[in-house]
């Protein structure tokens, strides 16, 4: 991937220019020859700001321009997406009519609110950035299939972009990379010994991550290795767990402590997913994916004082004969009883105990904080569309975690709602008999269950102990946050997005450089 800075739109090398802004009008005398072209076409087509629109560009060598409008800014529903969305739909336009060198330039989006985030510094021209080079991806298995073209551009260049802008939106892009060809590929390319095998290549010369890698344990995770069951008699779809680490140098102020689903490919287990819902499970692996992208992005920036710990639970939720079932009770790494409930329920099975392993590692961490990412649930597509869902206990809440995280992801175009964990969750989650702890799940789809994107971040917050590490408890406080991501990942007909990605190296990462 080639990114590089132009000062010159006029004696810019390039096949066409992406000009992304809130008007066509008033842009200055560096932007002269845009106006000039922009108006003239305005006088054939007086609605075409309405669409992302070929414009000739006589003046320019190139002979063509690319406009699309962001809108206006100033209204309430404006936010950065509208900068990122505009140079996506700029770009995917500029690929279908053959275009390998883009020049992106972004104007002084007038309207944009001066209080904003997102306007801030340089966030405007990251996000154009980050939009653009979205639209440019060219999935894995295509890549493997079509070396001879491996890439959908040869270079992007930027108009006015600084080189740290440069070296974060490269960072970023080879993160979101690594995270959509891990969630994006089919389950056998993408099955857990095939992400081990490419994440060890991926890694192979990063001196700043280190990588373990392990069979699923039955001791030492035995929700997890109850999901593996019918896929574990099976070698290329056996699990998986991998164990990745970053320690920034100088000393460490803060360690997180991250845990993805990383289902790769959800049958729904003997709950099978009937009536059509199977297609699109290859993207179960999400949260995991995005974890691995994170630390990418991690190797490539190497913020100071940072400790980051990985915990990637790659498993294929089977049918089969040694399949787990409905009714059984499984004692979690905590030693809390969980009687199955939904063998579709799997994500949080195969969390927990990872969730537990971190808690017992960030008793003794500097400044630790915990989340689990992954693709929950249907509800939360219900409830936010396309947006994370963003939950935490209590120390979390009093630290202002998901708040930050919000207004963290705002900047970058990575959005998220937040959710609140209430007493209700808790009660949906408490056995119902003298035999066991927890109800893993109920027996209706999480989209038909109230508060369904909540109550399992209470279950894996019981399941794993983290209960005695909250407000009021005689233990540590422990920060622990979801994120369910199940409905900003991307859907099968889209491209794999890489959330939450960006937010985390918009709270964790930019701040240190």
């Amino acid at each position: 991937m080639s990114l590089e800075s132009c000062s010159s739109v006029a004696g810019a090398d390039c096949d066409v220019v992406v000009f992304i802004n809130d008007t066509i009008r008033s842009l200055g005398s560096e932007f002269s020859s845009i106006e000039k072209a922009l108006t003239k076409f305005e006088e054939v087509n007086p609605k075409f700001f309405e669409s992302c629109e070929i414009i000739p560009f006589l003046e320019h060598r190139c002979q063509r321009l690319i406009y699309s409008s962001t809108g206006a800014l100033h209204g309430d529903v404006a936010d950065s997406r509208n900068i990122s969305d505009a140079a996506f739909k700029a770009l995917k336009k500029a690929h279908h009519i053959g275009c390998r060198k883009p020049l992106l330039v972004l104007g002084g989006i007038a309207s944009g609110p001066k209080d904003a985030a997102w306007m801030q510094k340089e966030f405007p021209l990251l996000n154009a950035i980050i939009g653009a080079l979205h639209a440019l991806y060219n999935p894995l298995e295509l890549r493997e299939a079509f070396p001879e073209k491996s890439t959908k551009f040869d270079c992007l260049s930027v108009f006015g972009a600084s080189e740290k802008i440069l070296k974060v939106a490269y960072a970023i892009e080879e993160g979101r990379r690594v995270a959509r060809d891990i969630a994006g590929s089919d389950p056998e390319r993408m099955s857990a010994p095939r992400i081990v095998e490419y994440l060890k290549d991926e890694f192979s010369s990063s001196a700043e991550v280190v990588l373990e890698t392990q069979e699923v344990d039955a001791c030492a995770y035995p929700l997890m290795a109850a999901v593996n069951r019918a896929a574990s008699g099976i070698k290329r779809h056996n699990g998986k767990v991998v164990h990745m680490s970053y320690t920034g140098s100088s000393t460490v102020d803060t360690t997180l402590f991250l845990i993805g689903k990383g289902i790769t490919f959800d049958t729904g287990g003997v709950d099978v997913k009937a009536g059509g819902v199977m297609a699109g499970m290859h993207r179960d692996k999400s949260g995991a994916a995005a974890i691995a992208g994170f630390f990418k992005t991690l190797s490539l920036l190497k913020p100071k004082g940072l400790c980051v710990h990985g915990a990637l639970s790659l498993v294929r939720n089977s049918i089969g004969s040694n399949g787990y079932v409905a009714d059984e009770i499984i004692t979690s790494r905590a030693g809390r009883r969980v009687r199955v409930g939904n063998t579709d329920a799997e994500g949080r099975m195969v969390m927990t105990d990872l969730l537990c392993e971190a808690k017992e590692q960030a008793l003794n961490a500097v400044n630790p904080f915990l989340f689990t990412f992954a693709t929950l649930t249907g509800h939360v597509i219900r409830a936010y569309k396309c947006y994370t869902a963003v939950m935490e206990n209590g120390p979390a809440r009093k630290r202002n975690v998901a708040s930050a995280l919000q207004m963290a992801g705002d900047q970058v175009s990575d959005i998220a709602e937040i959710s609140t964990i209430r007493r209700e969750d808790y009660e949906v989650v408490k056995g119902h008999t003298e035999y066991e702890d927890l109800l893993q799940c109920n027996n209706l789809p999480s989209s038909a269950t109230p508060r369904g994107h909540q109550f399992p971040a209470a279950f894996m917050i019981v399941a794993s102990g983290l209960d005695e590490h909250g407000l009021g408890c005689d233990k540590k406080q422990l920060p622990y946050t979801h994120l369910d991501i199940a409905s900003s990942a991307g859907l099968i007909d889209t491209p794999s997005t890489g959330a939450p990605l960006m937010m985390f190296t918009s709270m964790y990462v930019l701040p240190r450089l």
